[in-house]
């Protein structure tokens, strides 16, 4: 009788690990059949679209599609997104010390920070960013274009301008830029402090509470914390500014 039941809970076990095996390799058949699929759209694609296509961008945005709709949290990071948040984390980042805005896909120098890279090779407001290290720049996207300013510090890279209708180059270096969370604060009335945060970044607190120091030697009873251009970062800065 206990051989009998033995044998009966073998050929469970087998039949179970037969079924798993096979959902398994129903699964994997079925993700391999769509990655085929993908591929030979793809090189339709490649081979007979009017345009050329930009297979990096195809790729990215056709991985962000597949995961915006399975919940909020999964997302797809490409090179340029991990760097991107490096920066809204630790605050500092490697680029040419100038901010920008755009006509239509090229980035527009709207201020050059003194001191950093930009103003040292002669980069002024109002310069049309045309090629970055030979890449053109109507051909790519907005971030795209971006990211390309942005590289490790010391990292050389050739910009090439567009001023009062001459195109200029410039060759530089990438610097180490310090982007301070708490870039204006000021006594506004005889008891009231204002503190502009601009985000949660690692040094938001220790910045947050160098500005409110000052402003308590200024003699404040209170103080206004302007978060309106914030898009938020990390959660202990958030939570715990000031401590």
């Amino acid at each position: 009788m206990k051989k009998n039941i033995k044998n009966k809970t073998i050929v469970a076990l087998l039949i179970a690990i037969v079924f798993v095996s096979f959902s398994f390799q129903s699964k994997f058949f079925e993700v391999a059949k769509q990655i085929e699929i993908y591929t030979t759209l793809f090189k339709e694609l490649n081979m007979y679209y009017v345009n050329e296509i930009n297979p990096a961008e195809i790729t990215t945005r056709a991985l962000k599609n597949t995961l915006k709709d399975l919940d909020p949290y999964t997302n797809y990071f490409n090179e340029q997104d991990v760097e991107a948040a490096k920066i809204r984390r630790e605050g500092e980042y490697g680029g040419i010390g100038a901010s920008i805005n755009y006509s239509d896909k090229n980035p527009m120098i709207v201020s050059v920070y003194k001191g950093y890279a930009a103003d040292k090779a002669g980069l002024k407001s109002g310069d049309l960013i045309v090629k970055i290290d030979n890449q053109v720049l109507e051909e790519l996207e907005k971030e795209d274009s971006s990211s390309l300013l942005l590289g490790t510090p010391e990292s050389p890279i050739s910009i090439e301008v567009l001023r009062n209708g001459k195109k200029l180059q410039f060759n530089l270096k990438r610097e180490k830029i310090e982007v301070n969370p708490v870039p204006f604060y000021k006594k506004i009335d005889s008891e009231t402090g204002y503190i502009v945060l601009t985000r949660f970044s690692e040094k938001a607190s220790s910045e947050v509470k160098k500005a409110f120091e000052s402003l308590k030697e200024e003699g404040i009873k209170s103080v206004i914390l302007d978060l309106r251009s914030n898009p938020g970062g990390l959660l202990g800065e958030a939570v715990n500014p000031v401590n």
